[in-house]
């Protein structure tokens, strides 16, 4: 009878990670860096959305695996450091959750989530002391960082009060840049069409949809279109660049009639 492994825990992984960034540990993990490892938690946060996005429930127990890993990962290299250690991490986070939910710790009052988002917002403003828009990321993708630029001063009062005022916004930077599209100064042009995303953001964001996540359905869905296309025209034998826009055409309606 084999013997039951034990289970492993958190203090488990934090022992390894340091293992592997020792002497005697890997190569590869030894000459990491904060910034050489950027890449990586970019990548598997990005996993970690295409999991679930996919509802594939085993996928985002290994992706999250993945994530935590590269938090464990920059916690040890700032241990090495003598900066802080995943510890204070940990006892930082529980600190600021106590602080942000005193709803829940302290008055015991009952509260809705719309309420809640606008408590966070003014003990983050009062206890750090900073202006409502500095806590945004700068390396967000540009959709989302609109949205949560949007988001965020719109808690203040700074925002459309009408879904059909929004409307009207979009219909007259599109005419605007009706105007100026033909001119050879691009830098207008695309003023003219960063003006139209943030208004088109706006829009998502007062019919509570996310623009970041609507772009990807789409990009998805013309993904799996293209590919049917693809695969249509290598059954008859042909390549994309000797077919016809035509016939091209008349597989993609094919692909929407598939619900592709």
């Amino acid at each position: 009878m084999t013997k039951k492994s034990k289970p492993k825990k958190f203090e488990d992984l934090v022992k390894l990670m340091a293992r592997l960034r020792s002497k005697n540990g890997c190569p590869w993990d030894q000459i990491q860096t904060h910034k050489s490892l950027m890449p990586y938690l970019l990548e598997e946060s990005y996993e970690v959305l295409d999991t679930i996005e996919a509802k594939d429930d085993k996928k985002l127990r290994e992706e999250l695996g993945d994530l935590l890993l590269q938090i464990v990962f920059h916690s040890q290299i700032a241990k090495e450091r003598k900066k802080f250690d995943i510890n204070e991490v940990i006892g930082g986070l529980i600190k600021k959750l106590v602080e942000r939910h005193p709803h829940v710790f302290k008055t015991k009052e009952k509260i809705s989530s719309n309420q809640v988002i606008k408590k966070w917002e003014h003990i983050k403003m009062t206890n750090e002391n900073r202006k409502i828009l500095s806590g945004i990321p700068k390396t967000l993708p540009a959709l989302l960082k609109a949205y949560r630029v949007q988001e965020k001063v719109g808690k203040v009062g700074f925002d459309w009060k009408e879904k059909n005022d929004i409307l009207l916004k979009l219909d007259e930077e599109l005419e605007e840049f009706k105007r100026i599209y033909k001119k050879k100064k691009s830098r207008l042009k695309e003023d003219e069409i960063g003006d139209i995303f943030f208004t088109l953001v706006n829009l998502s964001r007062h019919i509570n949809i996310n623009p970041e996540f609507a772009l990807r359905r789409t990009i998805n869905k013309f993904i799996g279109r293209f590919n049917y296309v693809e695969k249509e025209l290598k059954k008859r034998g042909k390549l994309l660049n000797d077919t016809s826009l035509k016939e091209m055409d008349s597989l993609w309606e094919k692909a929407k009639r598939k619900r592709i």
